[in-house]
Order: C-alpha cells, then sequence, then structure tokens
C-alpha cells in the first residue's frame, strides 16, 4: 500500500443512527387543518391498508403526536382507541365511513368517533378528499378519506421514495427501498399490524391483572385478539406458554357418578326466574320510570331526579298505583311548571301518613272510585251533546245566533206543570163550544198540550185548518194555537229541527 492512500484507507463513514435516536429528533408530529386535505398533504398515500396500520402503530409507540399540545379536550393520548378505529378504515375501500357505521362497529359514542377521526388527520394518517355534508331536510353524506403516511415515517425508517409519474401529484410516490437500519423496526410494525385490536375488558378476574390492565391502558398498550401474544408500542414480546395449558378436568366416570363438580356453571338461587332481584336504588328507579312512564306532567323529567324524589316512598314499598292514590287525597294542580318540584311537595310525609298497606288500599279505592265517576260523567256529556246535536242540522258558528237558538229552544220546550184532573172552571169561554161538555173540552185541551210538548202540532194545525183560527182559540185555547203555529213554521226552516227520539 503506498504511503498516499494510507489516509484515504483510514477515512471510515460515520454509523448511521439507530431508530430510537431519529424518533427522538424529530419535531412533534402536527397537521394543521388547512393541510388535512389530500391536495394539500405532504405525505403520501398508502398502497393498501396493511402498510397504513403499519404507519398507525408507528404513531401510537413513536409518541410524537400529542393531542392535549393542540386542543384542551378529547383524548389524551393516541392510544388502542384511535388503534380500534384506524383499524375499521383499514378494512374499507373506499374509504367513506360514515359515524353511524364506526360507532355501531367500535361501541363508542359519536362524539368519541369524531374525535378520534381528528386524531388521526392532525397526524398526517387521513386526508380528506370530499367532507360530507348535512343539508336540512336531506340525507347527511359520509366523507370520504385518503389514507395516507406521513413523511416523518419515511425519515424515521429511512424508506426511499420514487415518483414514477412525473406529471402526477406529489402524493402519489411509492415507496422504493429502506435502509438496514429500519428493516428491525418495519418486522416489529409488521407483526402489530397483522394482528387485531380488541375492545379493552371492563371485568378482570383478579385485583393485579386489572392494575396491570390499567396501567397498560395508559401508556398505549395495543392488545391483540388472541391473548398468546400481545404487544406494545415500547417493546414487542410474544409468549409460547398457553394460559390454559396447566388446566386438567375430571374424567367422565366422576362426572356421571357425581364425585366431581360439573365445570357448567349453574343458575344462581338467589336470581329469580333469571333476573337479579333490585336492591334499594334499583326499587327508586323502577318506581321513578314507571311514575313517568304514568302521569303525563312528569313526562320528560329525569328518571335519576324523580327517584330521588321519590326515595322515601319507594322505601317503603310504595307502588305506582299507591302514589296515584295518594296524589288524589293531596289534590293535583291544572299547570304544572316544574314537575320534579310538583311531586316533591306533594310526596312530602306521605310515608308517615299512610303508613300501612291498608291505609294505602283504602287511598286507590278512593282514587279508583274517583276515576269511574269522572269516566261516566264524560259520557253523559258526549251523550247529551251528541243527542242536542245529532241530525241534519248544523250549529251556528256565530254566538249571538247560539244564544238565539237557545233561547227558543228554552221557550219552546220549557216543561209546562200536568193537570191531575180537567179544571172546567177555568175553560168559561169553551162552554157549550160545538155542542160540546167542558170536560170533554178539558181532555182535548189536555191531550193537545201533551202532544205539543213532544214536538206534534198536527192535532191543533189540522184544527186550525179545518175550523179556523178563531174557533180552534176557542176549542184549544190562544196560547196553544200560538205555540203550536209556532213549532210548525220553524219545522219548516232548515236552520230549526225538533223530533222525538
Amino acid at each position: 500500500m503506498s504511503v498516499v492512500a494510507a489516509p484515504a484507507a483510514v477515512t471510515l463513514p460515520a454509523p448511521r443512527p439507530s431508530v430510537d435516536d431519529d424518533v427522538s429528533v424529530l419535531p412533534g408530529l402536527y397537521v394543521p387543518e388547512a393541510s388535512q386535505w389530500l391536495s394539500t398533504s405532504s405525505g403520501r398515500i398508502a398502497s393498501d391498508g396493511y402498510s397504513w396500520m403499519q404507519a398507525v402503530h408507528w404513531v401510537a409507540g413513536s409518541g410524537l403526536y400529542k393531542p392535549r399540545r393542540h386542543r384542551s379536550h378529547g383524548p389524551r393520548s393516541f392510544g388502542t382507541t384511535t388503534v380500534r378505529v384506524a383499524q375499521e378504515l383499514a378494512e374499507l375501500f373506499p374509504c367513506r365511513p360514515g359515524i353511524e357505521y364506526l360507532v355501531r362497529r367500535t361501541g363508542l359514542s359519536e362524539r368519541s368517533v369524531e374525535y378520534h377521526l381528528g386524531m388521526l388527520r392532525e397526524a398526517g394518517l387521513l386526508a380528506w378528499i370530499v367532507k360530507g355534508t348535512r343539508v336540512s331536510g336531506g340525507p347527511a353524506q359520509a366523507s370520504e378519506f385518503a389514507r395516507m403516511i406521513p413523511v416523518e415515517f419515511d425519515v424515521a425508517l429511512g424508506i426511499r421514495t420514487v415518483q414514477r409519474d412525473e406529471d402526477a401529484p406529489a402524493y402519489t410516490r411509492a415507496a422504493s427501498g429502506i435502509a438496514e437500519s429500519g428493516r428491525e423496526l418495519m418486522a416489529k410494525l409488521a407483526k402489530k399490524a397483522s394482528r387485531k385490536v380488541r375492545k379493552p375488558r371492563s371485568k378482570t378476574s383478579s385485583k393485579a391483572p386489572a392494575r396491570g390492565a390499567r396501567k397498560g391502558a395508559e401508556q398505549g398498550v395495543v392488545t391483540a385478539v388472541s391473548d398468546e401474544a400481545r404487544c406494545t408500542p415500547m417493546q414487542v414480546g410474544t409468549s409460547t406458554v398457553s394460559s390454559a395449558g396447566g388446566t386438567s378436568f375430571p374424567p367422565e366416570s366422576k362426572l356421571a357418578s357425581g364425585d366431581a363438580k360439573s365445570p357448567t356453571p349453574k343458575k344462581s338461587k338467589a336470581k329469580a326466574g333469571g333476573r337479579r332481584k333490585l336492591n334499594v336504588v334499583g326499587r327508586r328507579f323502577q318506581l321513578a320510570r314507571e311514575l313517568t312512564q304514568e302521569l303525563d306532567w312528569l313526562r320528560g323529567c329525569s328518571v335519576a331526579r324523580i327517584a330521588w324524589v321519590a326515595r322515601g316512598v319507594a322505601d317503603a314499598g310504595w307502588t305506582v298505583t299507591d302514589v296515584k292514590g295518594w296524589l288524589h287525597l293531596r289534590g293535583e294542580a291544572a299547570r304544572v311548571r316544574r314537575g320534579s318540584g310538583l311531586l316533591a311537595v306533594l310526596l312530602a310525609g306521605a310515608e308517615t301518613v299512610l303508613d300501612t298497606p291498608a291505609k294505602r288500599a283504602d287511598a286507590v279505592e278512593q282514587w279508583r272510585g274517583a276515576q269511574e265517576a269522572a269516566r261516566r260523567h264524560r259520557i253523559q256529556q258526549v251523550r247529551a251533546r251528541t243527542e242536542r246535536y245529532e241530525g241534519d242540522w248544523d250549529a251556528p258558528t256565530s254566538r249571538a245566533v247560539q244564544r238565539q237558538v237557545n233561547e227558543a229552544f228554552a221557550a219552546s220546550f220549557r216543561p209546562k206543570p200536568r193537570a191531575a184532573a180537567p179544571d172546567t172552571e177555568a175553560l168559561p169561554e169553551v162552554s157549550g163550544v160545538g155542542g160540546l161538555e167542558d170536560d170533554v173540552v178539558a181532555e182535548a185541551r189536555a191531550e193537545a198540550r201533551q202532544r205539543l210538548m213532544v214536538g206534534d202540532t198536527s192535532l191543533i194545525t189540522v184544527a186550525v185548518d179545518a175550523m179556523g183560527r178563531e174557533t180552534a182559540e176557542q176549542l184549544y185555547g190562544a196560547d196553544l194555537v200560538r205555540r203550536a203555529l209556532q213549532l210548525a213554521s220553524g219545522a219548516r226552516s232548515s236552520l230549526m229541527t225538533y223530533g222525538r227520539r
């Protein structure tokens, strides 16, 4: 080797920094709202859902994106729930998820789904292609997203990209290679992307796993569907030992003879009909729910507030029927401004007044009797109104005309005292009319009066037509003849009708 070449041989390239060093020196990951569209995004479109999930797990484990730096509400970290939402998006093509669809698939609330979609956009993993709209009176249109891979992911793993079409936008560039230092981390992300993330369990068998699960949730642990392997954003480890390996079941001979207990759990005897017996709080809420359904002036009130107001009677074993009986004794208001407040006033001291089942039963009987009386009164009102206005005649709309019609009906159908015997002394003018005796004339006048009371004017009108009005007045009296002629003229009018039922 020559002397000139020796210094050149000593010069060596600097070692490539590790992936952790690259992540530590990267700036915070955040995409402003103006750059969350596909046309303004600096990232590239993911070729498939699998490669996109690798970028999602990298963002979840890198800690570069912290939502609380840019907002004062919502989730505190990019954790398991965000990965679950992204997992649903990775299976859609095209990526047009509706809010209701994600709520149904993930079990989250509508506001939570909106929060996590916003986090995916702020982390550079989603970009709007079309933003959904809600037109008044029309159906809501879902937004369409493009699954993006942020530039920070390519820089951290040393991924090389190439633009195959010079005229195409920058977000269409594709990956063409990866640095050696990023292959190990890419393999770990591939294992995470191949597993399904599930919802964390709400109930645990022991306290220690519960504390561990709670701690893992705070650190953003991503739990796989299978219990054999779990992955975290900080480190990856697999367990080859199954938790069911040490479980042994008794032989079938012992199960048949009754020496060993069956592994099948039996239904608890404390449950009646398969339902759990209600405790004190459950009975309060049950009574409150029934009150809000049975009483019209409690509709729309909070069940929890009504349960607190009726806690005294609920603890005393009252039913909704007992409460109705007590409210009948106290009296109900016609206008209610605040139902829960009125109920609190009416139920004050109720459990001390009706402190025995017999007293409550008596109150219920009084309430039911009042209900029956009110029902009969309504029936009588409807029947009277129907009998009054039934027929071809329509009641006038003017109040003045209605008053005149009522006065005419009252004057025409005013009851007259019925004579017990013919009064011959009151008929001096009819003595010897047509050779008729006084008792015969009195009977004829009484019969005409009875027919006139039911609306029959034929007896008097025939006499007027046959003998004249003067002779008819001598026979039946001027008052009866005048009333009969008035009713006869009213019967020919379309504004008045009468009859006999």
